[in-house]
C-alpha cells in the first residue's frame, strides 16, 4: 500500500508527495517544531514531529544501497557491460544529459532528520552513520556534475532555499572530515536498531566508514592535495591506523529477501527479460581469461543452447558491440549468436547482495595505493586478495555455485598470463591489471565506480564510437536553472567558463 507522507522537495521546502513504501507509516519528514501550547494541542498524532531514527536508518540504507537507483542499469551501459537491442540507449552511446538532484529531497533530507532525532536521544551511532550517508551522497553527486551545494544544502527549514555552490575540492575535503568525525563517533555503547546493513554491528560500520575514506582518496588520484589534506599522506595514515574491512563478511552491502519491498531490484523487470544483452567487450575479458564468473552474469546464446553446449563452455557466449547501431546487435538475436543477461537477475527475487563498497574493492584500492607508492607492502598481495574475495563473494551468494565453479582453482587462475601480477612492472602496467580486474568484479555492483575509474586512469580501454568521446560529467538539472539560477550560473562560470557541457572536465580530473 502507498501512503502520503510529509517529505521535502529540493533543499527543504515542505510539501507532500506519494511515497513508494509503507515502511514509514508516520510522518518521516515533518520538521516543524511546536513552540506554543496551542501548537502542541493541535499537533496531528498521525503526522508526528518526531520519529525514532531506527525507521529513518532503514529507509535511508535501502535507498543508498540499491543496485541502481533508477533500476535501468545506466552505469553498465556506459561501462560497456551491457547493450540494448530495442532502441538507442543514451548511456550506451555516450549521449546523456541532465543529472538529477533528487538526492537532496530524498536521501539527504531523511539522513538529516535521522541525525536530528539521534541528537535528541544522544545516540552517537546514528550521528556517525548519518555522516557516512552524507559523505556517500555528496561524493556521488559531486562526481556526476562538479561543484554542488554542500555547506548550505538541506537547510530549507533555516530559510536557505537557494544555497550557494561549493567547489568540488571543498566538497571532497568536507566529506573526508565528516567521515573522520564519524569514525571517532561510532561506538559500542549506543544501540543501533533498524540497521539492515550490519544488524547493529558498530565494528563493521567503523570498518566501512574508514574504507570509504580510502575510496574517496584513491578517486582523487590525479590530485596531490585536497583542502588541508595531502592525499597520499592521509591515505597512508588511515591505512596504517584505522580498522578496515578484512573479509567479505565486512562488505558494505544490502542483502535481499523474498518479501515485499525487499526483493532484488531487477526482479520481474520486463526490460531485463526482453531486450538487455551482454556487451562483447565485457564478455571477452572473461573468455580470454577462462574466468567462470562469466557464467553467473551471462546466458548462453540461443544457438549454443540448441547445439547442447555445456553451461561452462566459453564458446557458448557472445556479446554485441556497444558502439554499433542497435539494429546491428538486434541482427545477432536473429542469428542466435548473442548472450542475454543471465535470467537469474530478473527471475530470482534475491540474488547476490548489492554493495556500495566491498572488501574486494577495498583490496583493489590498497593495491593501487601500493603501486603508486602511497603505502608500503606488495601491490600483488592486495591484488590477489581482491580477486580471491570476488570469487568468494560469487561462490557464497550465487545459488548453485557448483554449476559455474566446479573444478575452478583461484590460485591457478592468478598465475595465468592475463591475470598474473608483477610488482616490478611499470606503474601503468600495474594500473591496467588492477583496474581491469576491479572492473570485472562490478557487474551490478558499486554503481558508477567503474566508469569513474576509467575516466581517471584510462583503464580498461573502453571501445568508443568515432567522434563520440566518453563524457566527463552530467549537466545540471533543469530544476536548478528554474529555482537556483544565480548560484548555478556562478558555479558554471567558475568551473566551465559558463558552459554546462557533458564534455567539460571537472576539477577532480584536471
Amino acid at each position: 500500500m502507498k501512503n502520503n507522507i510529509i517529505t521535502k522537495p529540493l533543499y527543504g521546502k515542505t510539501t507532500k508527495r506519494l511515497t513508494v513504501t509503507s515502511l514509514l507509516m508516520v510522518g518521516i519528514m515533518t520538521l516543524s517544531s511546536c513552540e506554543s501550547n496551542l501548537d502542541k494541542i493541535n499537533e496531528n498524532p498521525n503526522d508526528q514531529a518526531s520519529i525514532d531514527p531506527k525507521f529513518l536508518l532503514t529507509y535511508v540504507s535501502k535507498d543508498a544501497f540499491q543496485i541502481d537507483n533508477d533500476n535501468r542499469g545506466d552505469n553498465m551501459y556506459a561501462s560497456r557491460m551491457m547493450i540494448g537491442t530495442d532502441g538507442e540507449n543514451a548511456y550506451q552511446y555516450m549521449k546523456w544529459n541532465d543529472a538529477s538532484f533528487e538526492v537532496f529531497t530524498k536521501g539527504l533530507m531523511n539522513t538529516g532528520k535521522m541525525m536530528q532525532e539521534a541528537e535528541k536521544r544522544n545516540n552517537k551511532n546514528y550521528m556517525a552513520i548519518g555522516k557516512f550517508y552524507r559523505a556517500y551522497y555528496f561524493f556521488n553527486l559531486s562526481l556526476k556534475v562538479g561543484s554542488i551545494p554542500y555547506t548550505e544544502a538541506v537547510k530549507g527549514e533555516s530559510g536557505i532555499t537557494q544555497p550557494k555552490y561549493d567547489t568540488q575540492e571543498a566538497v571532497m575535503a568536507g566529506i573526508l572530515s565528516e567521515l573522520k568525525d564519524a569514525s571517532s563517533l561510532i561506538n559500542s555503547n549506543d544501540k543501533i536498531e533498524g540497521d539492515i546493513i550490519y544488524n547493529g554491528d558498530t565494528n563493521k560500520w567503523k570498518k566501512l566508514i574508514n574504507s570509504f575514506r580510502l575510496k574517496i582518496l584513491i578517486t582523487m588520484s590525479k590530485k596531490t592535495s585536497l583542502g588541508g589534506y595531502n592525499i597520499a599522506t592521509e591515505f597512508a595514515t588511515i591505512a596504517a591506523s584505522q580498522p578496515l574491512m578484512t573479509s567479505i563478511a565486512d562488505n558494505g552491502e544490502l542483502k535481499f529477501a523474498d518479501a515485499a519491498d525487499s526483493r532484488y531490484s531487477m526482479f520481474n523487470n520486463s526490460g531485463y527479460g526482453s531486450s538487455l544483452y551482454m556487451a562483447d567487450y565485457f564478455i571477452n575479458m572473461f573468455k580470454d581469461r577462462k574466468d567462470p564468473r562469466l557464467f553467473t552474469f551471462a546466458a548462453q546464446t540461443t544457438g549454443a543452447k540448441e547445439a547442447g553446449k555445456a553451461l561452462t563452455d566459453f564458446t557458448a557466449y557472445n556479446g554485441g558491440n556497444p558502439t554499433s547501431p542497435y539494429s546491428d546487435n538486434a541482427a545477432l538475436i536473429t542469428a542466435k549468436n548473442i548472450s542475454k543477461v543471465n535470467d537469474r537477475f530478473y527471475k530470482d527475487p534475491t540474488n547476490e547482495p548489492s554493495s556500495v563498497l566491498s572488501y574486494s574493492e577495498l583490496e583493489f584500492i590498497l593495491a593501487e595505493a601500493a603501486a603508486r607508492g602511497w603505502i608500503s607492502g606488495s601491490a600483488k598481495t592486495h591484488y590477489d586478495n581482491a580477486i580471491k574475495a570476488s570469487f568468494s563473494f560469487y561462490q557464497t551468494y550465487v545459488k548453485n555455485p557448483g554449476q559455474y565453479f566446479a573444478g575452478f582453482d583461484v590460485n591457478q587462475y592468478l598465475t595465468t598470463p592475463l591475470v598474473v601480477y608483477n610488482d616490478a612492472a611499470p606503474l601503468q602496467d600495474q594500473l591496467e591489471r588492477i583496474i581491469t580486474q576491479k572492473y570485472m568484479t562490478m557487474f551490478h555492483q558499486a554503481q558508477w565506480t567503474s566508469y569513474y575509474d576509467y575516466l581517471r586512469t584510462g583503464y580498461p580501454n573502453y571501445p568508443l564510437k568515432a567522434g563520440v568521446p566518453a563524457p566527463f560529467r552530467f549537466r545540471y538539472p533543469q530544476s536548478e536553472y528554474n529555482y537556483n539560477s544565480t548560484n548555478l550560473k556562478s558555479a558554471l562560470t567558475a568551473q566551465y567558463g559558463g558552459n554546462d557541457n557533458i564534455n567539460s572536465k571537472p576539477w577532480w580530473l584536471q
